[in-house]
């Protein structure tokens, strides 16, 4: 199978003007997604939101030119959550949509994610056939297939209400004082208000986006303004999002941080004792705790590449429904096609008024395991670790001293110019200095080659 050379785990990223994130690339790009869908569908129409980055408004001018050029119809949903599109997209009966955001990434940096018309990531043959374009020169537009744009402005209400419907009718959040952190992002608008319409004390942090601050000591990759907030108001517990509202991490009523794999865990528990399922997936980086605790309830566990999309298809393999990411991904076919942070929270807040048990107490249902990642630079190097024979046998003998009691994984990341070092186990001063020793290796060796 050929590889992608723009697509990355998650659409195409990258710093703002640089190649492949400017006006000149999005234009290429919005025409060669057209054209690609042109020869699929009749009077294709695609979706396209975006989150609160300043670039945002810039990147989606030149990608809707490219797009209706292509006769592709662009129905502009405004800023709205990266879920929100995958539903309205699948809801709307749309060709495609579009999300113009780079996810938890800083400010500075933008990117594209593409849905098919089930609510989907873009398939690899998909993405190929798009990439297959985007060094050839764009033909002559035909003024007679020019598409249109019309806005939907009511893109937001749909989505708030298709989340609310995901939680029980019989129950309420009455009573619960709530801490919700939006990242200045994309679920700014509407997070909050979901929470309170469904009978929640909201508090709101990081809901005042402008343009740049997004990400930015808050959300779901940066919990201490959240831990702190939720310390001080003492609040039952917290919900912290990223900028485009489809990662979940969470902090209980202790200030405690709780990840994806504890969040998977505790739901994952739950809908097994319901009989609702009988296995779930997780990733190459899922906690080794997470994998134990599963065990010990006789669940089914299985691990994908990392992205939400890969633990989509191995859902698919397996007939399986739910699945997630130490990132705060989490998937649930029941109720969604991707990652969506509200919606997740939302479950686990079922989960909480149907057992009466704090977060605190749900989160017990594993022990995380000492983890140690080190990133280690691959100096411009596409790094595969089969053509290293000599750091092939320094993991084997890492993985002989743990002997069952952790684990070890080397990937490349798929979105920055690194390798990243895991190393998991019971003794976590054991993990730090097989973690900083392996670490160490891996960048003599890219050194060698450099």
């Amino acid at each position: 199978m050929k590889k992608q050379r723009y697509f990355g785990t998650d659409g195409i990223r990258g710093r703002v003007g640089s190649k492949h994130m400017n006006t000149s690339f999005m234009l290429q790009l919005g025409y060669a997604t057209g054209v690609v869908l042109a020869e699929r569908y009749d009077d294709p129409v695609i979706l396209l939101g975006l989150d609160t980055r300043a670039s945002g408004a810039m990147l989606q001018s030149a990608l809707q030119a490219g797009l209706t050029s292509a006769g592709v119809k662009v129905n502009v949903l405004g800023v709205v959550p990266t879920p929100a599109v995958a539903y309205l997209t699948q809801s709307l009966r749309a060709s495609a949509g579009v999300v113009i955001s780079a996810s938890h990434n800083p400010y500075y940096d933008n990117g594209v994610k593409f849905f098919n018309s089930c609510g989907e990531k873009f398939s690899d043959e998909m993405e190929l056939a798009i990439e297959s374009l985007l060094e050839k020169p764009m033909d002559l537009v035909d003024p007679l297939k020019v598409a249109g744009v019309d806005y939907l402005p009511d893109a937001s209400g749909r989505y708030s209400e298709f989340c609310k419907s995901t939680f029980p009718s019989n129950l309420n959040l009455d009573g619960l004082n709530i801490i919700v952190d939006c990242a200045n992002g994309a679920t700014h608008a509407v997070a909050p208000m979901i929470f309170h319409e469904l009978g929640a004390n909201v508090t709101q942090i990081g809901a005042n986006p402008n343009g740049i601050n997004i990400n930015q000591d808050c959300g779901a990759t940066s919990l201490q303004a959240l831990q702190a907030a939720i310390i001080e108001q003492s609040a039952d517990l917290g919900i912290a999002l990223d900028g485009d509202g489809d990662r979940l991490m969470m902090v209980d009523s202790h200030g405690e941080a709780i990840d994806g794999d504890q969040i998977l865990c505790l739901l994952t528990i739950d809908q097994h004792q319901k009989g609702m399922l009988d296995g779930v997936v997780g990733t190459l980086m899922s906690n080794w705790g997470l994998e134990q605790a599963l065990k010990k309830n006789g669940i089914d566990f299985k691990r994908s590449n990392v992205g939400d999309r890969y633990v989509l298809e191995m859902l698919k393999q397996n007939s399986w429904t739910l699945g997630g990411e130490s990132s705060g991904h989490i998937v649930d076919l029941k109720h969604t096609t991707t990652g969506d942070g509200i919606i997740t929270a939302l479950q686990v807040l079922k989960v909480i008024r149907e057992s009466g048990c704090s977060l605190y107490d749900l989160k017990q249902c594993m022990q995380k395991a000492p983890q140690v990642m080190i990133n280690v630079p691959t100096n411009g190097l596409s790094f595969d670790v089969k053509y290293y024979p000599k750091l092939q046998h320094r993991i084997e003998q890492v993985e002989l001293q743990l002997a069952g009691r952790g684990r070890v994984l080397l990937r490349p990341s798929g979105t920055e110019p690194l390798v990243r070092v895991m190393v998991e186990g019971n003794d976590s001063v054991e993990v730090k200095v097989l973690a900083k020793n392996l670490a160490d290796f891996v960048a003599e060796t890219l050194c060698a080659e450099a």
